[in-house]
């Protein structure tokens, strides 16, 4: 806490809030106090400028395009990193030791398994079902099945639940896709890395080995680093209140998983990829910008653009040098990539979009990723949630041991009828 303060001046008279200050980052008004003390309360919709927690997690620096986990930058760790390591580091907050690294590699690979009636489960769901429609109800089925490690004031179990979820999302979205293709399932092979072993219960079959090509294993791995945690996003704080209440962990990332189905948030990979299709062809491409700049047209370029990077997004990058190394591995000709390509050309290079910074984002580049490997465009959401779901459970063992932790309970700006009495249905 610094020395400083903020006096608000109300009609009921002049009141001092303290300004605590963070590692990095802007200060904060602390205003707990607030509504006691005054009657009044913030009204901030979408909860922009005000920060729900404190947490040494994720930092993000919008204006500068900065995004470290733990003090280390994503561009660093996506490079240098395994998806383990990261797992690691966002639950424990330092990169383990070798000896720390492979006990806790051993740890997840000894929970990949799902229990063999929740293959009973899936087969509730029609075929056509949204993967994310199915991981909503499977993972927060599994509350059912592991009563062991739900006494959220239990450390241990706490972590053995966060452990049991990293280890078998994997699991539970392949099988989701295997499931709407008619496919059998395969069990997991804990002998492959976390990012090849997923590869395998997705695209292998039974009857003949599958070869986990090292490019599309390495693309899968810094995709999965790239989106495994982002601060306060509107999935985490789902996450965070719904732990708020002492709801179990495997409720409480279901809670996420359901809000990160939605367009503007998860959903985005898939909403750029559709809009590059729509477009279609490379000749279309100045009629779609043309569109994109008239304030009248409804349609917006998907995939450009972030609320909270005002600058190039520090994930983009590293996304496009390896949209870039999966497509020569690949050999692919698409038109849809033709077209991405072409587009992120000229966004880079007009006027419009380099003065409203709206560069091309982590879900523009990831979309073209994942259709040229293989993945349908409904798995893309599934993909981000297996990939969160590592954020999600270290911001919620991190919630859990926060002492100062209150249930969430936003207040409102009540703009409805004030109180009237009630008259019967035959005198109205």
């Amino acid at each position: 806490m610094s020395d400083t303060s903020v006096t608000l001046k109300t009609s009921a008279g002049d009141f001092n809030y303290p300004v605590l200050e963070g590692t990095v980052g802007p200060d904060v008004i602390d205003i707990r106090k607030l509504y006691g003390q005054t009657g009044m309360f913030t009204y901030d919709p979408g909860f922009t400028s005000t920060g729900s927690c404190q947490s040494a997690i994720t930092y993000i620096d919008g204006e500068k395009g900065v995004l470290l986990h733990r003090g280390y930058p994503i561009d660093q760790l996506a490079e240098k990193s395994t998806f383990m390591e990261v797992a690691y580091l966002l639950l424990h907050g330092e990169l383990p030791k070798k000896d720390e690294l492979d006990t806790f590699v051993y740890t997840i690979s000894r929970h990949t398994m799902l229990h063999e009636q929740l293959a009973t489960f899936y087969r509730g769901f029609r075929r056509d079902a949204h993967p994310m429609a199915i991981m909503c109800g499977v993972v927060g089925a599994l509350s059912a099945f592991y009563h062991d490690s739900t006494d959220i004031t239990d450390p241990q179990q706490r972590m053995i639940a966060s452990h049991r979820l990293i280890a078998k999302m994997p699991t539970i979205a392949a099988m989701a896709f295997k499931y709407s293709i008619g496919q059998p399932f395969l069990y997991p092979d804990n002998s492959l890395s976390y990012t090849g072993n997923f590869l395998r219960m997705t695209f292998g079959v039974p009857a003949e080995p599958y070869e986990v090509n090292p490019i599309i294993e390495n693309a899968m791995r810094r995709i999965f680093i790239l989106h495994a945690d982002h601060e306060q996003n509107a999935s985490t704080s789902t996450v965070r209140l719904a732990g708020s209440s002492g709801a179990n962990p495997f409720a409480c990332i279901a809670a996420g998983i359901a809000c990160l189905w939605g367009p503007a948030h998860g959903g985005a990979n898939e909403a750029a990829l559709n809009m590059l299709r729509e477009i279609g062809d490379v000749k279309r491409i100045p009629e779609y910008i043309a569109r994109a700049k008239d304030k009248d047209d409804p349609f917006r370029l998907m995939g450009f653009g972030h609320r909270v990077y005002k600058n190039f997004d520090p994930r983009a990058k590293v996304m496009k040098e390896t949209a870039e190394e999966v497509l020569k591995e690949l050999n692919i000709s698409d038109p849809v990539l033709d077209v991405a390509q072409e587009l992120e050309h000229i966004a880079l290079n007009d006027e419009y979009f380099i003065e409203k910074k709206l560069y091309p984002n982590v879900d523009f580049y990831s979309g073209v990723i994942l259709n040229a490997i293989g993945f349908p465009t409904d798995m893309f959401t599934a993909l981000f949630a297996l990939a969160r779901t590592v954020g999600w459970v270290a911001q919620w063992n991190e919630m859990i041991s926060d002492p100062e932790q209150k249930i969430g309970r936003p207040r409102q700006l009540y703009t409805g009828a004030t109180q009237r009495d009630y008259v019967p249905c035959n005198e109205r």
